[in-house]
């Protein structure tokens, strides 16, 4: 009788890809459903990636000469009634409390669903000449937004994530500032570290944040040709400067209203790299973001073998390689080589008694895949160049994915048609906001505004403007 076949790990993604993201998540131990609809708890692995996430990206909010602060998760209901267009944006996803220490509050609080108007609140009194400006602040910090529809990393009641929160003295210096991180810190991390061919492009007046004056994005395609937004920046103009009297005195001695900015990223990108680089055999992390590079593999409890994975650790973590010992030889082999393949860790050792003799191992590439045999002295020479080369690979895919499944249209009904497999490009001026009212009706949006050689337009309305359109996360 021949032997049944063994059921796989995951879902395949060409069968039901939404299951297969919510397989690779509980198997891959990254996160698990919160007690509360919505919400989410990141396990370990998983806070490992948001972690190299969060550390590269401060890195660059830095390097931009942006300070980190933290202000209160508690904003009074005042606050955000300041800025009509604000307030009614986010009003759906509020969470307002009422009551605290057993009593009604006087004022009900908004837990923070983005932080404009609290942070204007102090702006105003930090700013006061034009000595004080610019003013740079980010904040590593929680959100709340009532999801209706949740899913974990893409879309959670609760989230983490990264807003910066600027004020210039002239519109061309807030302008310049929300490219800037537009392009040099999220654009250069998505494309460098994430390895996802992100398009940078700008956002019509209907996507474009509640408050904002124009809206710059990065859009990612993913697996399964849908789009999703990976993150944002904004140019707020005037708008809560006005609401929050946020002013300035000029070297002219006249008082100015600030010009400002505000750009967040969050555990969204989490989401969006397992939707780019997993596969049917888990996730795939890019070596320059994994928290783990290497992991060496004792295949059986022998004190040589033991010997020798320590010690090829030793030496690949001196090459600079991040690198993990597995040694729970009371684990099966075969589980522990799946788990590992699960969590997309680039590189796999494995070392037995026949390799410690033959001083040899098995290196397991997860990016390109396959197995071959490796010279253990040799490897830390070698393995630094070979994770550059999966990491080139990465983005490689991610573009040939994106460049493969976008086509040019002319009319509404082409472009929600491309849309069920990936992405459109229409002129805007043949779109408009009327046709992007129909193609909103048919589930499908503006993903972002570009320029017909990929640049981003300086308006909605610049000659030439080109209109990216796809179904979203």
């Amino acid at each position: 009788m021949p032997a049944m076949a063994k059921a796989p790990v995951l879902t395949p993604r060409a069968d039901d890809f939404p299951r297969w993201y919510q397989d690779l998540i509980n198997k891959a131990e990254l996160a698990d459903n919160g007690p509360v609809r919505g919400t989410m708890v990141i396990r370990p692995y998983g806070y490992g990636l948001w972690e190299r996430m969060q550390s590269d990206m401060d890195a660059r909010i830095k390097q931009a000469g942006v300070s980190n602060a933290y202000f209160p998760l508690f904003i009074p209901q005042s606050y955000l009634t300041r800025e009509a267009e604000h307030v009614e944006g986010f009003a759906p996803e509020l969470a307002v409390v009422t009551h605290g220490g057993g009593k009604e509050l006087e004022e009900p609080v908004v837990v923070r669903p983005t932080s404009e108007t609290i942070i204007n609140e102090y702006f105003s009194k930090w700013v006061q000449s034009y000595r004080d400006l610019p003013l740079l602040i980010n904040q590593w910090a929680n959100v709340v937004r009532w999801e209706m529809r949740p899913r974990v990393f893409l879309r959670t009641t609760e989230f983490l994530w990264q807003e910066g929160h600027t004020a210039h003295a002239s519109y061309e210096d807030a302008r310049d500032f929300a490219a800037r991180i537009h392009r040099d810190v999220y654009g250069d991390f998505m494309f460098n570290v994430l390895g996802i061919d992100v398009v940078l492009g700008r956002k019509t007046r209907r996507e474009r944040f509640a408050g904002a004056v124009n809206t710059l994005t990065l859009e990612a395609m993913m697996g399964d040709g849908k789009a999703l937004q990976m993150g944002t920046s904004h140019e707020l103009g005037q708008n809560f400067a006005r609401a929050f009297h946020t002013q300035y005195l000029s070297k002219e001695g006249n008082q100015e209203l600030v010009w400002q900015t505000s750009w967040g990223a969050s555990t969204r990108m989490v989401g969006g790299l397992i939707m780019s680089h997993g596969d049917d055999n888990g996730l795939r992390v890019p070596p320059r973001l994994a928290p783990t590079q290497a992991v060496v593999l004792a295949i059986k409890e022998d004190e040589a073998v033991l010997d020798a994975a320590r010690k090829l650790a030793a030496r690949l973590k001196e090459a600079g390689v991040r690198v993990e010992v597995d040694d729970r030889t009371d684990t099966p082999f075969g589980r522990r080589a799946v788990d590992w393949e699960l969590k997309g860790v680039p590189v796999r050792v494995e070392i037995g008694p026949r390799d410690v003799a033959a001083g040899t191992g098995m290196l397991a590439r997860r990016i390109p895949g396959g197995k071959e045999p490796v010279a253990l002295d040799a490897l830390p020479a070698v393995l630094p160049g070979l994770l550059e080369e999966d990491q080139a690979q990465l983005l490689r895919e991610s573009r040939e994915r994106r460049e493969s499944r976008t086509v040019d249209v002319a009319t509404v009904g082409e472009a929600v048609e491309a849309a069920a497999t990936g992405w459109g490009r229409i002129p805007w001026a043949d779109l408009g906001d009327e046709g992007e009212a129909k193609l909103a009706e048919q589930g499908v949006t503006v993903r972002c505004l570009l320029g017909e050689d990929g640049s981003v337009p300086d308006s909605n309305d610049a000659p030439g403007t080109i209109a990216l359109v796809a179904r979203a996360y």
